[in-house]
């Protein structure tokens, strides 16, 4: 018998709907399709999250940007992103060592997450510009929506 894995179907109404997901995927088995370990995955999250506050080590050119901000942000903001999108090389920062350990990576996201409920987001999106409150908690719903749909729990990867 061969076992077939799919990525998960998710959809994040709130930040808490994902801190949910997370810690209902911590406590089981999973398995990670794709490049990344769970670990990995968190911490990525983390540091995008942490950027949109802190702000972010790198800035697409004035005409990527607004490109972006006119064709592609609404569609980013309420629609499944699509994975295969590779960062720049200037962008590395964000890209998580192979070695994260799960649980300092869930007390990151946990830490981040925290941050954006108490501090708003006013960075500069590197490629979107300017963002609301509302449309950077969009984005990164989404964003999680993308990366956490490669965790998928053992058990509901077992094909019939």
């Amino acid at each position: 018998m061969t076992t077939v894995i799919q990525r998960r179907e998710i959809v994040y109404g709130t930040l808490q709907d994902f801190l949910d997901d997370v810690q209902r995927l911590i406590d089981v088995e999973v398995t990670t399709l794709g490049n990344w370990s769970f670990a990995q995955i968190l911490e990525h999250l983390a540091r995008a999250i942490d950027s949109s506050i802190d702000g972010f080590s790198f800035r697409s050119n004035w005409l990527v940007r607004t490109l972006a901000a006119a064709f592609v942000k609404n569609r980013l903001l309420t629609t499944k992103m699509k994975p295969g999108v590779n960062l720049p090389r200037r962008a590395s920062s964000y890209l998580p060592e192979p070695e994260i350990e799960l649980r300092n990576a869930c007390e990151h996201l946990e830490a981040a997450a925290q941050r954006l409920l108490t501090t708003p987001p006013t960075a500069l999106h590197p490629y979107l510009g300017r963002m609301s409150d509302r449309e950077w908690l969009a984005l990164h719903l989404r964003h999680a929506e993308l990366h956490m749909s490669f965790v998928v729990p053992q058990d509901e990867g077992e094909a019939g």
